[in-house]
């Protein structure tokens, strides 16, 4: 899951998305309108928080044109709680709705409650050397039996995947798994990988091509 913050208070926006990083959930932040959409229109982003009251872009027209391009769920988050904001809220495209002050365990919740939503468009399993991944249902299985990943495995394999048998190369796998502060010198991918092809079991379905990437 990869998720972005957008917030003009930057103290708080940082503190979001290093809560929601302890979570194993990729975070990018912006802190204002036009950096959320600038970076919306490169990523996509399975949730979108999102404050109301940004400068150089209003939350609510941020939320419309994500809307207007298929992006991805949109969590309000703001000060304003009256019923009316809300209504509002709702009524330029926003999923959920959530008003400061929160509680980080209830936002922790609600972003995971809108990435398992079916997606708008019905998106069908994915299959090659015996393995099949469900997005919907998120579940794995290979030649019948049921494969127990962790959210990282998964969505490795889900890129992999969706190549189709091309080569994925790391960076592109960092960049659709993790987040832009992820630091390559870690090992969390290598780490990934080999978890994942222990899972998947024999004959080995992830192959390795050295100082560029990885396919099916």
């Amino acid at each position: 899951m990869r998720v972005l913050v957008v917030e003009d208070e930057e103290r708080l926006a940082d503190a979001v998305a290093q809560g929601l990083r302890l979570h194993a959930i990729a975070v990018d932040v912006a802190y204002d309108g036009q950096d959320a959409l600038d970076m919306a229109a490169y990523v996509d982003y399975d949730v979108v928080v999102l404050d109301r009251d940004l400068p150089e872009v209003h939350g609510d027209d941020v939320c419309r044109r994500l809307r207007e391009h298929g992006g991805g769920r949109v969590l309000m988050l703001t000060a304003a709680g009256q019923i009316r904001d809300k209504v509002d809220g709702l009524a330029v495209g926003a999923d959920d709705y959530l008003v400061k002050p929160f509680s980080f365990a209830e936002l922790v919740a609600r972003v995971r409650a809108l990435a398992r939503r079916a997606p708008r468009a019905a998106t069908p399993p994915l299959a090659r050397a015996g393995i099949t991944l469900d997005p919907a249902r998120r579940t794995v299985s290979r030649d019948g039996r049921a494969v127990s990943l962790n959210r990282k495995e998964f969505d490795v394999l889900h890129v992999l995947l969706s190549a189709g048998g091309e080569l994925v190369t790391s960076g592109e796998l960092r960049k659709s798994v993790w987040d832009e502060h992820a630091d390559p010198g870690t090992g969390a991918l290598r780490v990934t990988i080999t978890s994942l092809r222990k899972k998947l079991g024999v004959p080995p379905a992830i192959e390795n091509v050295p100082g560029k990437g990885y396919r099916l």
